[in-house]
C-alpha cells in the first residue's frame, strides 16, 4: 500500500509547487540575513587582522625566536594564543640547531599570550616570576 498526498487545493489547483517555491524562497531570504547580520555584527573573524604584537613579552621568546614565529604567520598574542605546542615546537625544531635548547619551553607560550591578548599584564608578570626560560 503506497502512501499517497493530496497536494490539490479546494478549487482543483495543484499547491504543490507553489509551496516548494514559497519554501525556496524562505530558505535563500534566511541565507542572504544570515550572512548581512555576520557582516554587521561581527562574525567575520576569518578576515580581522590582529595587527602585529611584540611576542618578546612572552617568557622564553627572544627576538630570533619572534622572527621564526613571524615567519610561520604567527605575529599577534592571538595568534600565539590559538597555536597548538606540537605545532611551536616544529617551528622551533624547524629553526636549527641554534633553537634546540628552546625545544620542550614552548608549553606555557599560547596561555601567556592569552593572558597578554586580554590584557591580564599583571597576572602575566606574576606567572612570568616563577617561570625560567618559558617552563
Amino acid at each position: 500500500m503506497a502512501l499517497q498526498i493530496n497536494t490539490t487545493a479546494c478549487d482543483g489547483s495543484d499547491v504543490f509547487w507553489t509551496w516548494i517555491l514559497w519554501l525556496l524562497a524562505a530558505f535563500i531570504i534566511g541565507l542572504i540575513l544570515g550572512w548581512l547580520l555576520k557582516q554587521i555584527f561581527g562574525g567575520g573573524a576569518t578576515t580581522v587582522s590582529h595587527g602585529k604584537d611584540d611576542l618578546t613579552k612572552v617568557e622564553g621568546i627572544g627576538p630570533k625566536i619572534e622572527g621564526l614565529l613571524n615567519n610561520k604567520g604567527i605575529k599577534s598574542y592571538y595568534d600565539l594564543s590559538n597555536t597548538d605546542v606540537a605545532t611551536l615546537e616544529k617551528i622551533i625544531e624547524d629553526g636549527g640547531p641554534a633553537y634546540t635548547t628552546h625545544r620542550g619551553k614552548t608549553l606555557t607560550w599560547p596561555a601567556q599570550a592569552k593572558l597578554a591578548e586580554i590584557g591580564q599584564w599583571e597576572e602575566l608578570k606574576k606567572w612570568q616570576d616563577v617561570l625560567k626560560g618559558g617552563v
